[in-house]
């Protein structure tokens, strides 16, 4: 049976192209795309496929948090980021969200291919210019350190909330995304904030991005 393989990105032009190099091989197909978090994850859990290749930054909601998603509700489904970000703290927290392969976009063509069938087997799969020493020296600087990311504060509905308040959204337009009142939204900006120690919208963008929460383009 072929791999079948959904598509995160949310450039169209992106997946098109992802489309034509996975299906040109005949143990590989495609069985949908997304170009939203939110939206990957509710495609994902109807249709279970083997491998979703995701891209973190997408609207609404990030790779990072969809993929963490995906992993709770679909644990046979294996995640490949696809991304522009080689920083150790998109990738420790790629890994640490579920992600079997991590691959920078400039790598992409036959290795997009290698780690679909590698991650399909539950195999690792980091590109070349990812070396194991730098995940391995993050994960035990943290070990040894005993410190936390500043995210680990927050709750999974806060970072929700964190990177909707940083796209620009209102505490009425979050809540119906959230199917929370804007009063329940605010509270949860302000609970986030207090724990950010963060006092203000553009620190909460600085935060996101530098987090990985919302990626700069």
């Amino acid at each position: 049976m072929p791999i079948k393989v959904f598509l995160a990105d949310d450039h169209a032009v992106v997946r098109e192209g992802l489309r034509l190099l996975l299906e040109s091989h005949s143990d590989i197909t495609v069985v949908g795309e997304a170009g939203d978090g939110r939206d990957v994850v509710k495609q994902v859990r109807q249709l279970c496929p083997d491998v979703v290749v995701m891209d973190i930054a997408m609207p609404e909601m990030n790779g990072i948090e969809a993929t963490e998603l995906i992993r709770k509700t679909c644990p046979s489904t294996q995640v490949v980021i696809l991304s522009m970000h080689a920083t150790s703290e998109y990738i420790f927290r790629a890994l640490k969200a579920g992600a079997l392969g991590y691959l920078l976009k400039e790598s992409a063509g036959q290795e997009v291919i290698n780690a679909v069938r590698s991650v399909h087997t539950k195999r690792r799969y980091l590109c070349k210019q990812i070396a194991e020493s730098v995940i391995d020296d993050h994960i035990f600087q943290q070990h040894a350190n005993n410190t936390k990311s500043p995210l680990e504060r927050l709750s999974h509905r806060e970072r929700e909330v964190l990177q909707l308040v940083v796209e620009g959204k209102t505490s009425a337009e979050i809540g119906e995304i959230l199917s929370l009142s804007p009063k329940t939204v605010e509270t949860y900006r302000s609970r986030l904030m207090r724990k950010l120690n963060v006092d203000d919208i553009p620190g909460l963008v600085k935060f996101a991005i530098q987090h990985g929460i919302t990626p700069l383009k």
